[in-house]
């Protein structure tokens, strides 16, 4: 089957990158109003922001190292190939507690961005 014309391969090296959280990494490799899916890096000892979606539905799958995912305040625990997901309305926050980086899948379904609610600052 041959890739239409607005299809490419996608990767980190030639994904859309930013930087959130002063450290931290993503990597848009599928961006629309429907999906979103971004490959993060969290350096060892950063955490995210306690927040909730309003309409987002979001799948957290790690890759590598481990992560702490606090789901309306009860941490589990992720490791390589472990994966949750977290419905609207659910506060939430990833933080690397290890000292190591970890890499993860975040799926949203629609997209995440602007429909973020900050719960509070509160981080570890």
């Amino acid at each position: 089957m041959e890739i239409a014309q607005s299809q490419k391969m996608i990767s980190k090296d030639n994904a859309e990158h930013y930087i959130w959280g002063g450290a931290c990494d993503g990597w848009h490799l599928v961006k629309t109003a429907g999906l979103s899916v971004i490959l993060e890096r969290m350096p060892a000892g950063t955490s995210e922001v306690r927040h909730s979606h309003t309409k987002a539905w979001q799948f957290f799958f790690v890759l590598s190292g481990k992560a702490t995912l606090e789901l309306a305040g009860k941490p589990e625990i992720l490791r390589a190939y472990e994966g949750i997901e977290v419905l609207p309305g659910i506060p939430h926050r990833m933080f690397d507690e290890s000292e190591q980086a970890v890499e993860f899948l975040v799926i949203s379904q629609p997209a995440s961005h602007g429909d973020r609610v900050v719960v509070d600052s509160d981080e570890t």
